[in-house]
């Protein structure tokens, strides 16, 4: 039998191709960097935390089904009892929850014209909304009046303004997660590895816009300490999050090497920051982190419509004042968590792919003791 077919079939089924991805490779402009080193370790602990629940959508009860457009953030407004919370089709709802999630009733409160993010109240009744294509936000109390606050700090516009919180002073603190990419190009941030990010504030008496930190990677949510010196704000891409202390400007670490991708962080009043993440760390993520040339073949994927961002594992991490570990509630059936905030015993999780909000009873299903300290 002639050998020329085969050799026929190497060259135009193998090495052809071969030979157009690697032109396509280097001609695209697509330049990843490497992400730093510290940012490449294992979790913060080998084991866990001393506490798991690892089967969190066994015990979750749903809210607003369908109703509920990818909720990114919550908020809860103790006095009236109503969860705000902001959709991708621009609304920010308002949630009255029963004890029974089939009781509870979603109304559409305002539509920013934009995508709604982050969420916090004001001094004085407002919500304060971090809109990814509009700026900071502020909506009056009643709901009748939104104002555009702020739009660009030092000249430059924000592209993906991501998270807020409010100072006791009335100062804003906020997160533009990118300067250089929107919400439907975040991926490609991510991908690129670069710190695009910038950490800022606003102050409502002066209607100064002040760039407090900036060269952050993907920087996403952000929360007040109780005691008002620093500030706790979230690096996605590098697994990070680092306190901002609001006298002098100091940078310290707060926990690094989290089980997953950080988003949003709150506080809870009671001691503890819950810190949600929309996916664990899985095998290729890890090898896409430390290869910039795999995650280069990853954005390229992407311009022709293949999704990136492959999520499982998602959940919420709960940490000490200092950073430390307290107990971790995820499922690896579960992505795309962006907001964990707790409310009397239930635990509230916000989501950027889900029609709705997902609730746990912490009572009812609590995290136990990891078997594996």
């Amino acid at each position: 039998m002639p050998v020329f077919p085969s050799y026929r079939f190497l060259f135009f089924f193998v090495i052809v191709p071969l030979l157009i991805s690697i032109t396509f490779y280097r001609l695209d402009t697509f330049d990843p960097a490497h992400h730093p080193a510290d940012s490449l370790i294992s979790s913060t602990t080998s084991n866990g935390p001393p506490l798991i629940n690892d089967r969190f959508l066994a015990g979750a009860e749903f809210i607003g089904v369908g109703l509920l457009n990818n909720p990114e953030d919550i908020a809860y407004h103790e006095d009236s009892g109503f969860i705000y919370t902001g959709c991708v089709d621009g609304w920010v709802k308002r949630v009255k929850v029963a004890e029974s999630v089939n009781d509870s009733v979603v109304e559409d409160w305002v539509n920013t014209g934009g995508r709604p993010l982050g969420i916090a109240f004001g001094l004085h009744g407002e919500v304060i909304v971090a809109d990814a294509y509009k700026g900071l936000l502020n909506i009056s109390g009643d709901g009748k009046k939104t104002e555009l606050l702020t739009e660009e700090a030092d000249g430059v516009r924000f592209k993906l303004t991501d998270a807020v919180t409010v100072g006791d002073n009335g100062v804003l603190y906020f997160t533009d997660a990118s300067y250089k990419y929107s919400l439907h190009q975040f991926s490609f941030d991510i991908l690129e590895g670069k710190p695009h990010g910038r950490l800022m504030s606003f102050d409502l008496t002066t209607k100064v816009t002040r760039v407090l930190l900036k060269d952050l990677y993907f920087a996403n949510g952000v929360s007040m300490s109780p005691d008002q010196t620093h500030l706790v704000f979230c690096e996605t891409p590098i697994r990070r999050c680092s306190k901002y202390y609001i006298n002098g400007g100091r940078v310290e670490l707060f926990i690094q090497g989290l089980p997953g991708y950080p988003d949003n962080i709150r506080y809870d009043g009671d001691g503890h920051y819950w810190i949600a993440m929309p996916s664990g760390v899985t095998t290729l993520w890890k090898l896409s982190m430390k290869y910039p040339f795999l995650r280069k073949i990853t954005a390229m994927a992407a311009k022709y419509g293949y999704e990136p961002m492959f999520m499982e594992n998602a959940g919420v991490l709960q940490v000490d004042l200092d950073g430390n570990p307290m107990a971790y509630y995820h499922d690896q059936a579960l992505s795309h968590i962006t907001t964990g905030v707790k409310i009397g015993n239930y635990l509230y999780c916000g989501s950027l792919l889900h029609s709705h909000i997902i609730r746990l009873d912490l009572m009812k299903y609590p995290a136990v003791l990891n078997k594996k300290l």
